[in-house]
């Protein structure tokens, strides 16, 4: 991150020039690569996000700004009410987060904020954004990794050999805006509507990794995957779009343990958190290698 190392991400977030009286920001859990946290402020309730670029991990805090902004505008995040360089402030949505078995249970409503998104969210972006591509990524954490003293280095070669088969299997795409990074806890259900938050890694993308990426992050069993497919294209999985699909979950599992990896090495973040990386680097090794299997079975 390159907030100001000077001044206390919770000083930065009190001192925003946005609110109308004096706040105390309360912390909020979660936040692998920023500070959030909760302010109420003239009878309302607010998000701050504190937390400069992060170039190892491709986020740009411009390109998540705007693609909150479209998500906003088509009603499936919350909307932005302040912004500079390193902070963000949105309006605080009333609701539950979810879990994986939450994701699963609530498929059919989640599915439709998606489909909003891949089509009428990327026609609400403005300005510049990031096109996002899984491999691209891989290519960026391996040079990384290969620069520094990475625990996993004998790992690399192997990793990034998978990463162009599976590249191979995915061929051409048809871009639309992506989240791209949509673990359970990302999903906030108000009783109403699923919100989507969190889109410091969103860009254009192919849309079957939204649907490989909420596949891998909530753990669904095949027959799920393959319902998912069909009411998304509205038919049956054919078998090329079954072999992409789990050629992009595999990569799903492969980026998410390669972003571990990173962490373990450049996160600012304390060092508690930096050991929580090593376990959940190992977590997504073998979450990788289970994908990886099943893409073998259809390649």
């Amino acid at each position: 991150m390159t907030t100001n190392s000077i001044e206390r991400p919770l000083d930065q977030a009190k001192r925003l020039p946005c609110w109308r009286g004096a706040v105390e920001p309360q912390p909020l859990g979660g936040g692998l690569s920023n500070h959030n946290y909760l302010v109420e402020d003239a009878g309302a309730k607010y998000v701050v996000r504190i937390g400069g670029d992060a170039p190892m991990h491709n986020v740009m805090r411009f390109n998540e700004q705007a693609c909150g902004r479209a998500a906003a505008a088509v009603g499936i995040a919350p909307q932005p009410v302040y912004a500079e360089a390193d902070a963000l402030v949105m309006d605080f949505i009333e609701g539950t987060t979810l879990d994986a078995e939450a994701v699963r249970a609530n498929l059919a409503r989640i599915l439709p904020q998606l489909k909003t998104l891949h089509r009428k969210g990327t026609r609400a972006v403005r300005g510049a954004v990031l096109g996002f591509s899984v491999f691209h990524v891989a290519r960026c954490y391996q040079k990384l990794l290969a620069e520094s003293e990475c625990r996993s280095a004998a790992q690399l070669p192997r990793l990034m050999k998978i990463s162009e088969q599976l590249e191979a299997a995915v061929g051409a795409i048809e871009p639309a805006l992506c989240h791209n990074d949509l673990l359970a806890a990302n999903f906030i259900d108000d009783g109403e509507r699923i919100w989507i938050i969190d889109w410091e890694h969103a860009g254009f993308n192919t849309p079957l990794f939204d649907l490989a990426n909420i596949s891998s992050n909530s753990v669904f069993p095949e027959t799920l995957e393959r319902e998912m497919l069909e009411r998304y294209y509205g038919e049956a999985a054919s078998k090329a779009l079954w072999r992409r699909f789990k050629a992009l979950r595999a990569a799903s599992h492969q980026r998410e343990t390669m972003w571990s990896m990173v962490a373990e090495i450049y996160s600012e973040l304390d060092q508690t958190v930096n050991q929580n990386f090593i376990a959940y680097t190992e977590k997504n090794f073998d979450d990788f290698n289970r994908a990886y299997e099943e893409f073998l079975r259809y390649a």
